[in-house]
């Protein structure tokens, strides 16, 4: 199992940005690709869930009307859509996965049990 996240970069407050997740070595049909970020000083925070066998998605309540989760199924990509980014965005963020569907996503805390975990990558929200 391997993940690999990308898109990451500088963006300006009220900005758009879009992360991908390369999945390789496993069906994503059977699994849940999560993202996860961490801010300096705080604690990992799921922000969103997406259940491969049918592409749909939770999310975190504070961030479920900016985020968007979903996926490529010929290329075997998870993206976040990001919008109305701000600095309380800026984090790593990690794409995880886990067998089977989603749990909830709650704010504040990581709640799936993701087993496999991808490098994270950089985004910061500043002016």
């Amino acid at each position: 199992v391997q993940l690999q996240a990308s898109g990451g970069g500088f963006v300006q407050p009220g900005g758009s940005l879009t992360l991908s997740c390369q999945a390789s070595g496993f069906n994503l049909d059977y699994y849940s690709i999560g993202w996860v970020r961490q801010a300096p000083g705080k604690q990992r925070e799921e922000v969103s869930c997406l259940t491969g066998a049918d592409g749909s998605g939770v999310y975190s309540k504070s961030m479920k009307d900016r985020f968007t989760t979903s996926r490529d199924n010929v290329n075997n990509t998870v993206y976040l859509r990001m919008n109305s980014l701000d600095a309380a965005d800026t984090a790593v963020y990690y794409c995880a996965t886990r067998r089977g569907r989603c749990l909830g996503v709650f704010v504040g805390r990581v709640n799936n049990d993701y087993d496999h975990w991808g490098q994270g990558t950089q985004v910061t929200v500043s002016s």
